[in-house]
């Protein structure tokens, strides 16, 4: 049966749980609810999140620990000579889960009884043209072995879920009947609430600590296992970066290192002076009616979907820049600097405009907080209004904004799309901005697209590119922070 019937029963007997044990508090006091330690509601409240919370618990980590261990037993079952030259233990694994799936969905649509899905070993059903005729589409024959293993795996899914069903009712109705066997007048239910309120919010607050790590773990192991084929030190101070994916690759970050900071440096010269002049405009000298109207305009920008500023890097500033300087004599300058719509100007300057509402919006916030006591105190001395703006309200907002651009600056260095499409792939030195380049995040994704090795030092790459990349815009973030907090104080 789907989970989410499991689900909507388990917020069913929570909405149950609340009036019984609402009614059951209110019955102990006869009927009387000032007689009752709490309000009524929290009495049912306990019962229905006793039931609820402890039961989505164990069925959230059910629904990730399952996969991991029947995963981990199927795997184990494959013999080595099942896995073919070329071929992985990850990619057969693959190929188990897919045909089970298919299975499981062949049954459900039809196309097989229950007891044909189940007795495969004779042959008589061509597996691989009933997946196909469901829509799983497998690139040749199924092998006993893979056959085999996709019915242990269906096998120990299907156990699995029944004892998921049966252990999470059971801890439901268990939660449900200790919570509604406590409920009486004199029961805290208030403060059993809140604490489990409170538990609830510092679970939330763990589970993104908890991604954070994993995130880093994750890459760390993938990163290990590269430099133990690949030397660090041509990755770290190596000048080069051409992988060939037959072996004997130069894997040098620095190329790419250098084109990601120049990208983003120009990036920022074109977001940083028009979004934090459009903050002083809104903040300081801007209407109301002007700035209910202008800010909501200005941060549009921000939900523009980052494929779209790339179709107009591609389509619209590249060849605006090539009119400018390229074409030789037909272009507008009549020079041959630029060969191509790609180049570092062009993404750096459609990144830019990505960025100014970012810049914009967090400028004008800080400036905002800076106290109002201190404009009227600059203006009480005689002080013009742009002179109060200059020289009190910019020096006092000064760490925020410096916080915010160092922000945007981690934005800038880790956007893709509009690098894709907008900068080209050359890895190399070069300061001239009309040059094709590339970047960390583009080549990240390139390593990891294709029919490569996973385990070859080409692909695991990607992960050493990722996690240095992870380090540089966590320090940015962290010393952005920094600013804000250590300053701040001084204008509190």
């Amino acid at each position: 049966m789907p989970t989410l019937w499991l689900i909507l029963g388990l917020i069913a007997l929570s909405v149950a749980g609340f009036f019984l044990g609402r009614n059951r508090a209110l019955v102990s006091a006869d009927g009387n609810p000032k007689d009752l330690h709490s309000l009524p509601s929290y009495y049912g409240h306990n019962v229905a999140l006793s039931a609820l919370v402890p039961a989505l618990v164990l069925l959230a980590v059910w629904l990730l620990a399952q996969p991991m261990i029947i995963d981990k037993r199927v795997s184990g079952m494959i013999p080595d000579a099942a896995i073919s030259e070329g071929s992985t233990l990850s990619l057969v694994m693959s190929d188990v889960r897919r045909v089970a799936e298919g299975l499981d969905i062949a049954v459900a649509q039809g196309a097989m009884t229950q007891a044909q899905s189940d007795d495969l070993s004779s042959g008589t059903t061509d597996v691989r043209a009933v997946l196909g005729d469901v829509g799983v589409a497998l690139g040749s024959d199924v092998r006993p072995e893979v056959l085999s293993a996709a019915q242990t795996y269906r096998a120990l899914s299907s156990t699995g879920h029944l004892s998921m069903w049966v252990s999470v009712i059971l801890v439901a109705l268990g939660g449900f009947g200790w919570s509604y066997g406590r409920t009486h007048k004199d029961f805290r239910a208030r403060n059993v609430v809140e604490q489990g309120i409170m538990a609830l919010l510092i679970l939330a607050a763990s589970l993104a600590i908890l991604t954070t790590i994993g995130i880093v773990l994750s890459m760390l192991f993938e990163t290990r296992n590269f430099f133990a084929l690949h030397s660090w030190t041509d990755f770290f101070f190596g000048d080069t970066w051409a992988p060939n994916f037959r072996g004997d690759s130069d894997l040098s970050i620095l190329p790419l290192l250098w084109g990601t900071l120049y990208i983003s440096f120009i990036a920022l010269m074109v977001a940083v002076p028009i979004g934090l002049f459009a903050a002083i405009y809104l903040s300081e000298y801007a209407s109301k009616t002007t700035r209910s109207f202008a800010k909501p305009l200005l941060e549009i920008l921000a939900g523009i979907p980052t494929i779209v500023y790339g179709l107009f890097a591609l389509l619209t500033v590249g060849p605006a820049l090539v009119r400018f300087f390229g074409q030789g004599e037909n272009g507008v300058l009549g020079v041959e600097w630029m060969s191509g719509a790609t180049s570092v100007l062009t993404a750096g300057v459609v990144m830019g405009i990505m960025l100014i509402p970012f810049v914009s919006s967090l400028s004008d916030d800080i400036i905002n907080a800076v106290p109002q006591a201190m404009r009227d105190g600059s203006l009480g001395l005689g002080a013009t209004k742009s002179e109060t703006v200059r020289q009190v309200v910019m020096p006092a907002a000064l760490p925020g904004i410096v916080g915010a651009i160092l922000l945007a600056a981690s934005r800038a260095i880790g956007e893709t799309m509009i690098v894709v499409m907008g900068a080209g792939a050359i890895a190399k030195f070069s300061l001239n901005p009309l040059d094709s380049m590339t970047t960390i995040t583009t080549r990240i994704v390139s390593q990891l697209t294709g029919d490569t090795d996973f385990a070859s030092p080409e692909t695991l790459v990607a992960f050493a590119l990722g996690l240095t990349l992870f380090v540089l815009t966590l320090g940015l973030n962290v010393l952005a922070l920094y600013i804000v907090r250590r300053y701040r104080e001084q204008y509190d």
